[in-house]
């Protein structure tokens, strides 16, 4: 196939210059999608169909075979050797059953080594003397050691989480999933699954996958091209709202954080930018040769009023304003005997006189000195909040030295935020097809606006679980976060089935729950693995040590290893390991086999996975929160990243509910 694109002469199919670097461009995307995946198998099952798929299914009906892989492979003729685990004829592949065989006769895996085809198995759906078996090659599929970057799980996609995956483009969906339950896995699967079925318009409007840091976005960026998806956009929230000139260099303590990200801040950025329009003072007189045309103040003003009152963006009734003006003169010129055109019109809006008044009655707003003015005025942002913050909140927000100018300002992650919203009150954000949020628990209410704004006219996945929730403005409900999302209506899935992390361990860091998200189902983890867990009390002066020991044994397994500790621990504990002759990655560097160990301030530990993770001092993580809640929820999140095994090493009491 790809050899075929390659020898395509388009010499004689291209109309000019232009046409020929647009069909070039193509052409080569066409030939990157094709390319060979060192270790992945074009297919990995087969469907035997008792009866043709659209047929009438009459006795005697001959069936038909599909084998179904990640791609669509065709031969030299054109017809289809491997049908794409997207198409409808692949979906009884992950929802068929021996209560439900979907017209299936046969179901077979393929198990693979290394890209080699090493052993199948086989599913009899309609043969009732059959007992339903756990799958061997499935089971070995999901506890298969972790090296690299993530990988798709096509081959092992379960039918409750391919419902979320083939829902439509229309409608959002939000996800609820404990650790381990593949709510990432579905959130990028839903978004190949939508390029295939929805390619042409998704092709128009784009689609963007946002994590929560540079580490997770490069843990998973393998995902989408494995599956022949090429153009899908991904950035965190922070890439999104950043604008040129006004670079996050500073950091807001927690309390001004969490005000900042409030949703009571638009309603203040939308008082600020509607104080900025005037009511005109005095009457306009346009001179066009001889005569002159004069328009009242009380016209001007209805003009203005009106332009309000219909509530669009400020830029764009600022555009509209000399339009509407010189409609005003227009009038008046009919009246005494002319018959003026739209170039007349048009003239008249760029007359100085017309331009005077727009400058003065409805200004050019810039939405990073808007933002400037209310951190560093405190009359003004009173001016602004009054009745929507209290005191004590305007003081948390107004920087104690303000600063000079845009370019001066320390900005932070919040502020840019701000200075997004204030930008969309100006000039409409643009729209995506869709969009996927993952760890979506941690986004702020304005955060939420950010990414709505991004998908206003499309739809959008959100992924996450509260019990994850690390910030201090942490989601406390998903009809909450939605709600600020701009997609109330979105339907709330919860995956509770877990994949990835072993029973023991799940059920240990399930003991947080009650005090983190009361409520909230604890996973059930489809994987026994006894002796997977290990909780061991050390002297404090020998904590170090006796982490490097836990990594050597760790390492003595086959997969990564993730030692992860409190963030100011981790100095500490590298200075140990790199004594010992251990060299580490940083998180979302790629492991492989020859370097497998990666040092994880417990920070950064969300959405990543390891096959063995050493926990050191628990307490520590705890403390280093701004208070016990998010502290714990820290923990959950660090307690959970084991696929295979976890040893947990502290000198410090653990904390109540683990002890």
């Amino acid at each position: 196939m790809r050899e075929d694109v390659e020898s395509l002469d388009i010499k004689d199919v291209t109309a000019n210059w232009v046409n020929s670097i647009v069909l070039t461009a193509q052409i080569e995307d066409r030939i990157k999608a094709l390319a060979d995946l060192s270790h992945t198998p074009l297919f990995f099952g087969r469907l035997d169909y008792l009866h043709a798929p659209g047929a009438e299914l009459a006795e005697g009906a001959g069936g038909e075979r599909f084998y179904i892989g990640r791609r669509h492979v065709h031969d030299a003729e054109g017809d289809p050797m491997v049908i794409d685990w997207r198409a409808p004829v692949s979906q009884p592949f992950y929802r068929a059953s021996k209560k439900d065989p979907q017209d299936i006769g046969l179901r077979r895996r393929f198990g693979y080594t290394g890209g080699e085809l090493t052993a199948y198995e086989d599913e009899h759906l309609s043969d009732p003397a059959e007992s339903a078996e756990v799958s061997k090659l499935l089971q070995a599929e999901i506890e298969r050691p972790r090296v690299g970057p993530m990988r798709d799980i096509v081959a092992t996609i379960q039918p409750e989480q391919d419902e979320i995956v083939r829902s439509g483009l229309s409608g959002s969906v939000c996800v609820q999933g404990g650790p381990g339950t593949g709510k990432t896995a579905v959130g990028l699967h839903r978004v190949a699954y939508l390029l295939y079925a929805h390619r042409e318009r998704l092709a128009r409007t784009g689609t963007l996958v946002i994590g929560p840091n540079k580490s997770f976005l490069h843990y998973i960026e393998q995902v989408l091209p494995a599956l022949g998806e090429l153009e899908v956009k991904q950035a965190t929230v922070d890439d999104l709202v950043t604008r040129p000139g006004c670079e996050v260099r500073g950091a807001d303590p927690a309390a001004t954080a969490v005000v900042k990200g409030d949703a009571r801040m638009a309603q203040v950025l939308r008082r600020a930018v509607r104080a900025e329009v005037s009511a005109p003072q005095e009457a306009l007189m346009v001179v066009r040769g001889s005569r002159r045309w004069r328009v009242p103040a009380y016209e001007l003003q209805e003009i203005v009023t009106e332009l309000q009152e219909r509530d669009i963006r400020y830029g764009a009734a600022r555009d509209a304003l000399p339009q509407r003006i010189a409609h005003a003169v227009l009038v008046r010129m009919e009246q005494a005997g002319e018959a003026p055109d739209d170039r007349v019109q048009d003239a008249v809006a760029r007359n100085a006189a017309v331009k005077a008044v727009v400058k003065e009655v409805w200004p050019a707003l810039d939405p990073a000195k808007l933002v400037l003015r209310l951190l560093a005025e405190p009359a003004y942002l009173a001016q602004h909040a009054d009745g929507v913050l209290t005191e004590d909140e305007q003081k948390l927000l107004l920087w104690p030295k303000p600063f000079r100018s845009v370019r001066a300002a320390k900005w932070s992650a919040a502020d840019a935020v701000l200075i997004d919203e204030a930008a969309d009150l100006i000039e409409r954000t643009p729209s995506l097809g869709h969009v996927v949020v993952d760890e979506a628990q941690d986004l702020s209410p304005m955060q939420y606006r950010a990414v709505g704004r991004r998908c206003t006219t499309g739809s959008a996945t959100v992924l996450g679980d509260l019990a994850q929730g690390t910030t201090p403005w942490a989601t406390q409900s998903w009809a909450e976060a939605l709600g600020h999302l701009g997609k109330p209506q979105a339907v709330v899935e919860e995956l509770t089935a877990g994949f990835r992390v072993p029973r023991e361990v799940i059920a240990y860091a399930s003991k947080l729950l009650p005090d983190i998200s009361p409520g909230l189902a604890p996973v059930a983890s489809v994987r026994e693995t006894p002796g997977s867990l290990a909780v061991a009390p050390v002297p404090a002066e020998e904590l170090a040590g006796a982490v490097v020991a836990a990594v050597r044994q760790a390492l003595a397994h086959e997969g990564s290893i993730g030692l992860i500790a409190a963030d100011a621990r981790i100095p500490v504990l590298a200075e140990a390991l790199a004594a010992a002759g251990l060299a580490v990655l940083a998180p979302g560097e790629e492991t492989t086999a020859a370097s497998r160990l990666t040092l994880v301030p417990a920070s950064l530990a969300k959405g990543l996975e390891y096959d063995y993770v050493v926990l050191d001092e628990p307490a520590a993580v705890v403390s280093g929160e701004a208070d016990e809640r998010t502290g714990l929820r820290r923990l959950y999140v660090c307690l959970t990243r084991a696929v295979s095994g976890l040893t947990v090493l502290h000198a410090s009491p653990l904390p109540v509910a683990l002890a």
